[in-house]
């Protein structure tokens, strides 16, 4: 039972960092870790994406689309495949990512426990 409760504790905190998250940068955390996966890799497609996030294709698309219509990803076609779509970020997605990495949000001192044990 003590291992339930430890979930439940730190999906708690989860939870109240992404309500912060989405007041601060008005991103839920699905477009947070969106960004931040085409800021490390460059370029990705939707499949990337969504083995990226953990999600599937159709939640995928949803967390694209809306990131697109903030402007903050843009969407070009394969040089050797037309059909297939590469997504990188735009002027403003990369100052979205310089500002989440300046400004600080509140982080839970559990989650800080465990970024602190993970870099480590």
């Amino acid at each position: 039972m003590r291992t339930i409760c430890r979930i439940r504790d730190i999906y708690r905190a989860i939870a109240q960092f992404e309500e912060q998250f989405q007041a601060t940068y008005n991103l839920s955390m699905n477009e947070g870790m969106l960004l931040c996966s085409v800021s490390s890799k460059g370029v990705l497609t939707a499949g990337e994406i969504a083995e990226e996030l953990g999600v599937t294709a159709s939640n995928a698309s949803k967390i694209i689309t809306s990131v697109e219509k903030k402007g903050l990803i843009k969407r070009e076609s394969g040089h050797s495949d037309k059909r297939r779509m590469n997504f990188s970020l735009t002027d403003e997605g990369l100052t979205m990512i310089e500002k989440i990495e300046v400004e600080q949000v509140n982080v839970p001192a559990m989650l800080c426990d465990m970024i602190k044990m993970e870099d480590q």
